[in-house]
């Protein structure tokens, strides 16, 4: 089984007016291809560094990061750029949708970022697979925050990324829409043989990961 993610002693620090914070402290771990593995820890702990650092939206101080065997600590933006657009899938907390967009038109800019054209019909069809076929052309502010959250899914999922990169999914929605929203996303993640990378706060979604990482003052426990 490959390695999608590979940490190696990764450290990041931030200079301040106090002297220098330490978010992350020599953390090693690794994902392989298709494993689901939730990250858990209190509030500040650097759970949401460690998705920021593989996504490649913040810079390692010290250490190795690899994403499918490629090194990315040190590569500029363009060609951190493309490792993400051949990788990666990004879900964050809130929902980061174009307000002026209807929910189609937001999943497939994610489509004409990797310069795919002319793919309507892939893009309403995965919403269709995220119960908003009737949706398909309204605006953000027209969705309840559960539909919000499926769009924001689909448009991480639709170039089919190796890598799933979630940061509290389910941070915004109720009960009922966090465990619909979980199902769709397992399913997905299984069916494609896709690895999954979530912090979460959520008991219940981190025990139905294949493993936990737990982290505690910027360092494994």
């Amino acid at each position: 089984m490959s390695t999608a993610i590979q940490f190696n002693n990764v450290s990041l620090n931030y200079g301040s007016e106090d002297g220098l914070v330490r978010v992350l402290k020599s953390v090693n771990f690794s994902v392989n291809s298709d494993e689901i593995v939730s990250i858990v820890g209190p509030s500040g702990s650097g759970k949401t560094s460690i998705i920021m650092l593989a996504a490649g939206l913040e810079m390692a101080s010290e250490g190795s990061i690899k994403i499918n065997s490629q090194e990315i600590v040190g590569l500029r933006e363009n060609d951190l750029s493309d490792v993400r657009k051949k990788n990666i899938g990004i879900v964050f907390q809130s929902f980061y949708l174009i307000p002026n967009l209807t929910a189609v038109e937001n999943v497939l800019l994610s489509l004409e970022a990797n310069q795919k054209y002319n793919r309507d019909e892939e893009a309403k069809s995965l919403l269709g697979e995220f119960g908003l076929s009737h949706r398909i052309n309204h605006l953000p502010s027209e969705l309840s925050g559960g539909e919000q959250q499926r769009v924001a899914i689909a448009r991480a999922l639709i170039n089919k990324p190796k890598i799933i990169l979630a940061d509290e999914p389910t941070g915004n929605l109720d009960s009922a829409n966090s465990e619909s929203m979980m199902d769709l996303l397992f399913e997905y993640t299984k069916k494609s043989k896709t690895s999954l990378v979530m912090v979460t706060h959520d008991d219940s979604v981190a025990r139905r990961c294949d493993r936990i990482i737990e982290i505690k003052d910027g360092q494994i426990v």
